[in-house]
């Protein structure tokens, strides 16, 4: 007769179940979208759909449930191999928006152990998944005898499938962050910087990928067998929220302001081809005259350089380029003092007359949009320089 224990809920349970139900709806919702780029969303779904199973293989052995579906025991361990790989294709698919069939490679490791486990641990009796299940969540339990060995040189995979798991997903953690320097530095970018979206989204999710790998590596190394498994579902279940948290956060029903914009400018003469044509001798005037680095510069200003009124100004900045005329001042501002501080000529020069060169009149002012703009001091920046 097989012992069992009666089920276990504390708070643990409670954060892994919320982990299970917020990680399959997220999951279906990027699987099922049909916007932005697909083949991105498909990987980010498959990958909660992924990280939802584990958690549920986890907190059905942590609550005992197991007890009572036996022959579910380790039915998530092969998926652990798919977590890394779609973690790293979304990320690349993400940044590159292209998909190629040699992609599908990456998925080997888990056809490869799931065909493993279904010939040599799936068919083995309720007995050996009793006896596997007591070893890694009650080792204190007595196994059942069982007419089975595990010492056969086929089962040495199986023994040694943490091992795995981290070398696999070291390897993916290297390859991720790999592709996302590269994507930085195409941009002439440093990697802390902040003002694209889609590479700040990318570098936090080989960052959360690297909390992933961080924990597991502590969680194995201090607790034996599966005993500490529920910290790691609780820190994915974490990172679940989070992302849940930035879909919510970018969704339309918050974007009010850009519904007013419409509004503000709905009456305004403007067409599309002349508001393109102003773009166009805008574009040039900040690049020739740099009229930005004068300290007195001002929306008026500009609009009177350019023969247009200050509102059809504002208008086309936030039509077509998203920005207030202040975004717009600083991106370029910026991005002046970016090239005086990289210049070894000017090593000589303090910050306070940098901020004074490209327009700020304030050194404070000059530290919180050069830190909000290129996600660095300017100290930090002239230093890595």
């Amino acid at each position: 007769m097989l012992q069992t224990l009666p089920l276990k809920i504390d708070l643990f349970a409670i954060i892994m179940l919320l982990g299970v139900v917020q990680g399959f709806f997220l999951a279906f919702f990027f699987l099922t979208h049909q916007k932005g780029n697909k083949v991105a969303h498909r990987y980010l779904g498959l990958f909660l759909f992924a990280i939802a199973f584990s958690i549920t293989e986890v907190l059905m052995g942590y609550t005992n449930y197991t007890f009572q579906t036996l022959y579910l025991v380790d039915m998530a361990e092969p998926l652990n191999f798919t977590v890394a790989p779609l973690s790293f294709l979304y990320i690349q698919t993400y940044i590159t928006e292209r998909f190629t069939k040699t992609q599908l490679l990456h998925f080997i490791p888990f056809f490869a152990y799931l065909i493993y486990m279904s010939v040599l641990f799936y068919p083995l009796p309720d007995t050996y998944h009793y006896n596997s299940y007591l070893y890694a969540f009650h080792p204190d339990m007595a196994t059942v005898p069982c007419d089975y060995s595990e010492k056969e040189w086929y089962y040495f995979f199986k023994h040694h499938v943490n091992e795995l798991m981290f070398a696999h997903m070291v390897i993916y953690l290297i390859a991720s962050f790999y592709v996302v320097i590269s994507a930085f530095r195409q941009e002439n970018l440093p990697l802390a910087a902040t003002q694209n979206p889609k590479l700040s989204w990318a570098r936090k999710q080989v960052i959360s990928l690297a909390s992933i790998v961080i924990i597991f590596l502590v969680v194995k190394r201090t607790f034996i067998h599966d005993l500490g498994d529920h910290i790691l579902a609780g820190h994915i279940t974490l990172i679940i929220y989070a992302i849940s948290f930035t879909v919510i956060s970018r969704s339309r029903f918050f974007h009010e302001e850009q519904t007013k914009t419409g509004k503000k400018y709905e009456k305004s003469s403007l067409t599309t081809d002349i508001q393109d044509n102003i773009l166009l001798k805008l574009t040039e005037l900040m690049d020739t005259q740099k009229p930005f680095l004068n300290d007195s510069f001002s929306l008026p200003v500009l609009a009177k350089m350019l023969a247009v009124s200050p509102h059809h100004l504002s208008q086309i900045l936030n039509e077509k380029l998203g920005q207030s005329f202040f975004d717009y001042t600083a991106a370029y501002r910026i991005r002046e003092a970016q090239q005086l501080l990289s210049s070894p000529e000017n090593a000589h020069i303090k910050i306070e007359e940098i901020a004074e060169m490209v327009g700020y009149n304030s050194k404070s002012a000059f530290n919180t949009s050069f830190k909000k703009i290129v996600g660095q001091t300017p100290s930090q920046f002239r230093v890595q320089k």
